[in-house]
Parts: C-alpha cells; structure tokens; sequence
C-alpha cells in the first residue's frame, strides 16, 4: 500500500526534511532542560503565574558548566493536567509557544522552566499563550 504523502506517480519527493522541534528563528537552538537539578534549580528561583501556564526563570550562575550565552528551556506538566495524551498534548504546546516567543525575548544565560496547567494550556488559543508567555518574562526579568 502506497502511503498518503507519497506521490501517485511513483517519483521520489525532493527530501525536504520539516525543521527540527529544537530549532528556532535566526538558526538559533533551544538548549533544553532535561536533569531534574535542573529542574529543581529553577523551582528556587523567580516564577511568574499567567492564567495558561506557570514560568519559572533563573539566572545561571558564574561557574556553571553550560554555555553562558545560550539559554535553556525546560517544559513540564504534572498528572492534575490530566492522562498522558492531555499531558503531552500540553507540553507540545509550550514547546511551540517558546519555539517562538523565546528568541525574542529570553536573555543569555538564563533558564526558563513552562509548567502547563490543567485544562487551560491545551484548550487557550495560540496567541494568548503567546501573549502569556511575553507578559510572563517581562515581569520576570523586571524583578529584583
């Protein structure tokens, strides 16, 4: 059985690959989060509520290992978001939603944590998950 997206003429397609889920604007990548020390590191620190998500941001210190003009991201959403599909489907959001906003206003050498919430995250339209995002990291880097 021939696939959907394979040509009815049996010809090869062109081999364009769509761009990785990591790879952002400007050829810029998102270094993600994945060691819980991470995780924990950044629960330490600065967080901001929006109504579709919560965002935990901390600046990375002198000696830490990492490169210090990257930034990393880490996603995250606990079982009261609901079953795995729900869940997932969650943190496909927040993974798109940072894909965007991040490389426009996340700062070098800072770590950002998106923690879904439960039935919001999923159901919001894309451009207030957007505009969450961008009032979350304007309140979190005005703060001292």
């Amino acid at each position: 059985m021939t696939p959907p997206e394979a040509p009815m003429d049996g010809t090869a397609t062109t081999g364009e690959t769509p761009p990785a889920a990591s790879s952002c604007l400007d050829g810029a990548k998102l270094v993600i989060i994945k060691t819980r020390k991470d995780f924990v590191a950044a629960s330490r620190a600065r967080r901001q509520g929006t109504g579709s998500m919560m965002v935990q941001a901390r600046k990375r210190r002198e000696g830490e290992p990492h490169d210090p003009v990257a930034f990393r991201v880490g996603f995250t959403c606990s079982k009261k978001v609901g079953n795995a599909v729900a869940r997932n489907r969650a943190k496909r959001r927040l993974r798109e939603v940072a894909r965007a906003v991040l490389p426009l206003k996340a700062r070098a050498g800072w770590d950002y944590v998106l923690i879904g919430r439960a039935e919001v995250t999923a159901a919001r339209p894309f451009e207030d998950l957007k505009r969450d995002l961008i009032y979350a990291l304007k309140k979190l880097h005005e703060k001292r």
